[in-house]
Parts: structure tokens; sequence; C-alpha cells
């Protein structure tokens, strides 16, 4: 009889949840006048955003290579 029980308040369970996401789901539908995607802030070629120069690419640093790390 345990067992028996055990299994119906998993399978309860499962199904309460399963619910409680669909309810949950529905009532949060997407907005349909929402962007799907924020507004770019700058060309693809670069450009200024800010007070920050936004370019392509990797640029070589100033500063010497890292040639060994410390681990504690």
């Amino acid at each position: 009889m345990r067992p028996f029980l055990l299994k119906l308040g998993a399978t309860v369970l499962t199904v309460g949840t399963t619910v409680a996401s669909a309810l949950y789901v529905n009532a949060h539908l997407k907005n349909p006048s929402a962007p799907l995607q924020p507004t770019v802030l700058a060309s693809q070629q670069g450009g200024a955003v800010g007070g920050v120069t936004i370019t392509p690419g990797v640029r070589q640093g100033d500063v010497p290579p890292v040639t060994s790390t410390y681990a504690s």
C-alpha cells in the first residue's frame, strides 16, 4: 500500500507541476509589438557610441605578455 501512495503522490506532483507550468505560459504570452532584437547602436564598420569607439577586429596592446601564472 505504501509504494502505491508514493507513486500516486509523485504522479499528482508531476501532473500538478505540468498544469501550473501550462497556466503560467498561457498567462504570459509574447507581446507581438515587442522588438525581437535591440536596436543597433553603431554600423558594422565601427563608430563612436557614448564616447566609446567600437571597431571590428582584435588589436595588440602595449603591455608585456603574461608568461606565468600563480596558482595557490
